[in-house]
């Protein structure tokens, strides 16, 4: 069975305030409330459908909804709220920001409710005013402004954006064995190739576009064993340590995913169709342990690969992981 783009476990996660973080097995864990980074990555695939089911649209109001209340007057936003309705945090600028900003610059760029497009849009502009000392934070807001440059191609405050994610993630190394800016992989890599992808494409400099290929393309090479994909894991990677491969987390894959397709988007290069599909594998048991990594039974993501098979709790973050990646799946020739 595939599990195309099923909205059915992000919906038992979803109540009219927001999205639950975690769940044990499929079963939600109110205890641990919610969280901005999550449901800004849900207004995300909500809001990449182009014939989204009444429910969806739903989901993508209560999302936008959220959002909003999340944000400060100042364009930050607050990160995690208690299952009774209290921020527990102060308004910030960390990755929960730039995934808001991500969230929102894709709702206002791709959503197909027109009001959800316009209000998104406001508080996309409200939070794209700000920059972070954070450079995945950076990374993630660049995202959005991507999207909104992609819908809106006049738009300074989107261009100056991610032209300043792009500057946060550094330029490539010099070292053909590892290329990448920083010394260490940790979370959600293929983000900072994507964003470089994006900005090079965007803002008509070749040179930063060839950077950003480069850049996937040595990760991908080095997240490939024996053909499948083996992506870095929670503990990270740091150059010129042994390679460690447990655990694994859906979100790596998901955004191996997303850089591919925008890369085959911008380079024309259908060979970058391989990565979308190696990434799809993954979670059908094209892994390092052989295991498919959803449930059939829910529709839910399962959080993570370890050792001895897959962690069968099924949290927000693994099941819209899920998600994003097989919404790319059924855009492939």
């Amino acid at each position: 069975m595939n599990p195309a783009a099923g909205f059915r476990h992000l919906d038992r996660l979803s109540d009219d305030t927001g999205l639950f973080e975690h769940a044990r097995h499929a079963v939600v864990r109110r205890e641990h409330g919610y969280c901005t980074d999550d449901v800004a990555r849900g207004l995300i695939v909500t809001s990449r459908e182009p014939s989204p089911a009444p429910g969806v649209v739903r989901l993508s109001e209560r999302y936008l909804s959220f959002l909003t209340h999340a944000q400060d007057p100042s364009g930050a936003f607050h990160n995690r709220l208690t299952y009774d309705r209290r921020w527990s945090d102060q308004p910030g600028v960390g990755d929960w920001w730039g995934r808001a900003v991500w969230g929102l610059g894709t709702a206002a760029a791709r959503n197909s409710a027109p009001w959800i497009r316009e209000e998104a849009l406001l508080a996309f502009t409200l939070g794209a005013a700000l920059r972070s000392p954070h450079p995945r934070a950076m990374v993630f807001a660049g995202l959005g402004a991507a999207e909104v440059l992609r819908a809106h191609p006049d738009s300074a405050l989107a261009a100056g954006l991610l032209a300043d994610a792009a500057v946060a993630v550094g330029a490539p190394a010099g070292d053909p064995d590892w290329p990448w800016p920083q010394p260490q992989l940790t979370y959600a890599n293929a983000a900072l190739a994507e964003v470089v992808i994006a900005a090079g494409h965007l803002g008509g400099d070749g040179s930063m576009l060839a950077d950003g290929v480069r850049m996937l393309t040595w990760l991908r090479g080095v997240q490939t064993r024996s053909g499948l994909l083996s992506v870095v894991p929670d503990a990270g990677w740091r150059q010129h340590a042994p390679r460690p491969r447990h655990d694994q987390q859906p979100i790596e894959v998901a955004a191996l995913a997303d850089a591919c397709a925008t890369a085959a988007a911008v380079t024309g290069d259908p060979g970058w169709h391989a990565g979308v599909r190696q990434a799809a594998a993954w979670f059908l048991g094209a892994n390092d342990c052989g295991t498919a990594m959803w449930d059939p039974a829910t529709g839910g993501g399962y959080d993570g690969l370890t050792r001895d098979g897959p962690n069968l709790n099924q949290g927000a973050e693994s099941t819209i992981a899920l998600i994003s990646t097989m919404q790319h799946i059924r855009h492939l020739p």
